[in-house]
């Protein structure tokens, strides 16, 4: 049994690989997440190092603005579109993984609902989550 962390998009064009161990798994309800995960929330495992993510095959970057005022990195599959990872301007060592994008999508072991206050009535979370109206308590 490995205790790598794989996945990649849906047609195999893009493929990553980290021995990490995420510090941070998270349920996201921003307008972003919604909209470029086509539900109600983007789920993701964040890594410290990015440098420790094998990441093999070319991702397209879309960049914005997050709520927070920082700048964000959407990666994803120019041939499939799937969305596989995330990274940001204002802390470049991290990579955030998309938990769809999981070989094992069973190892994503969400902590946190962030922008909770963004949240849809439909789109229902564990209530056994901590739940921050913005990234952070508030």
């Amino acid at each position: 049994m490995s205790n790598a962390y794989t996945g990649g998009c849906a047609c195999g064009a893009i493929r990553y690989e980290t021995f990490s161990q995420p510090i941070f798994e998270n349920h996201c309800q921003c307008s972003d997440c919604r909209h470029r995960s086509g539900t109600g929330h983007g789920s993701y495992l964040t890594f410290p190092d990015r440098s420790g993510v094998k990441i093999t095959g070319e991702a397209r970057l879309w960049g914005l603005m997050a709520d927070s005022g920082n700048e964000k990195f959407h990666a994803f599959c120019p041939n499939c579109g799937t969305p596989v990872y995330l990274t940001f301007k204002a802390m470049p060592d991290l990579i955030a993984i998309t938990a769809s994008s999981l070989d094992d999508p069973h190892l994503f072991r969400p902590q946190v609902v962030t922008y909770s206050a963004h949240g849809l009535a439909w789109d229902r979370m564990d209530p056994a989550l901590v739940f921050y109206k913005k990234m952070v308590a508030g």
